[in-house]
């Protein structure tokens, strides 16, 4: 069955960078594009960047342009999130997904933006 396993939350200082990982496992991830979503307390979830099947289209959400960045490697089935410039507004749940007709979500790492 689908699994997507995130790593590489944690807390971090306000303008300090972390990297998430997302191991992928249980379908072709060749041929998925995929994303990173975030949802901040009392917030809805949102959409921070999606990645196409071979990483040739990515989009990024307003507010993480030119901070963060989404790649992907397919040889190991893992989704990465680097994100640079980290502001307090950056705290979230983040989750890695994949839409394959039903999206599928992993169970999310905490990042947490705070001196």
């Amino acid at each position: 069955q689908v699994q997507l396993v995130e790593s590489g939350g944690g807390l971090v200082q306000p303008g300090g960078s972390l990297r998430l990982s997302c191991a992928a496992s249980g379908f072709t991830f060749s041929s998925y594009a995929m994303s990173w979503y975030r949802q901040a307390p009392g917030k809805e979830r949102e959409l921070v960047a999606l990645i196409s099947s071979f990483g040739l289209n990515l989009n990024y959400a307003d507010s993480v342009k030119g901070r963060f960045t989404i790649s992907r490697d397919n040889a190991k089935n893992t989704v990465y999130l680097q994100m640079n410039s980290l502001k307090p507004e950056d705290t979230a749940v983040y989750y890695c997904t994949v839409n394959k007709g039903v999206r599928y979500w992993g169970q999310g790492t905490q990042v947490t933006v705070s001196s």
